[in-house]
């Protein structure tokens, strides 16, 4: 991992299965930034400080209270933000990063997102975050910048397939049944988790997520079953209507050997099959 890089990954039990995906990000030659999901801060520090004890040259701290995130997604991120910085964001590659001043305020500036979308994600201290926020609505204004929320968030990421925490990945579900395997690196060394997954892959996966659409009339929630001819082979982990793709779609996991793309499939929404 480059200096000025990220990487998305996930931090595992010794059995695999997943305690939360996360960013990384390479500060500098022996300074790494780990961006997790906000509802698990306790739980990861507690983990990677742990960790941490096994070596005698590693120390981690926890600047979640000193750091602030904004996330400016869309085709029109980078004509919203340009003009508030001198640092090139044509320049900066999707899953890349540069410190940089936005309208005088010290920021990380990283091209990544969880929406599908271009856009960049802003890391600042807490004292400047409201300053950021209304600069940056001051300039999307002419783009017609709005206000997103997690709902909205959430179906975006759903739309482009992506996990979420919690849903898609838990303590109970590895890497390799989200299709994250792109992710794991077994030719990179030893890594918590490392033995469990590549038996996992060697013998096979059990379980398998997929991606579905209703045909019929209603919305897909999490916990809805999922049934082939009458068996349940499954269940749903995330649902919504797609305000882009226009359609009602969900995600989950059926057993691997229904995990096929195009088969027909029924969901139990409140007792009745779509």
């Amino acid at each position: 991992l480059a200096i000025g890089q990220a990487l998305y990954t996930q931090l595992c039990l010794p059995d695999g299965n997943a305690i939360d995906d996360m960013l990384i990000y390479h500060l500098a030659d022996d300074h790494y930034m780990l961006v997790v999901n906000a509802g698990n801060i306790a739980k990861d520090f507690a983990w990677v400080e742990k960790q941490s004890k096994n070596f005698k040259d590693v120390h981690v701290t926890n600047q979640s209270d000193t750091t602030a995130l904004l996330a400016l997604q869309g085709p029109a991120a980078q004509a919203i933000l340009q003009p508030l910085t001198d640092v090139d964001l044509a320049s900066i590659r999707y899953y890349h990063f540069t410190p940089g001043m936005v309208d005088g305020i010290n920021c990380i500036i990283s091209r990544t997102g969880y929406t599908g979308e271009d856009g960049f994600e802003l890391y600042c201290a807490p004292v400047d975050v409201l300053k950021l926020w209304n600069d940056l609505s001051a300039a999307g204004k002419p783009h017609g910048l709005l206000p997103a929320g997690l709902g909205a968030r959430d179906t975006l990421r759903l739309e482009a397939g992506l996990c979420l925490y919690d849903h898609e990945l838990t303590e109970q579900i590895n890497p390799l049944e989200a299709r994250l395997g792109w992710t794991v690196k077994f030719d990179k060394g030893d890594f918590i988790g490392r033995d469990a997954l590549l038996k996992a892959k060697e013998q096979g996966l059990k379980r398998k997520l997929v991606g579905i659409e209703l045909l019929d009339r209603g919305v897909p929630r999490g916990g809805y079953t999922i049934y082939e001819n009458d068996q349940p082979i499954g269940v749903l982990t995330s649902g919504a209507p797609g305000p882009t793709v226009h359609k009602n779609i969900g995600i989950g996991y059926v057993e691997a050997s229904h995990a096929e793309a195009g088969k027909t499939i029924q969901i139990d929404i409140r007792g009745r099959r779509t």
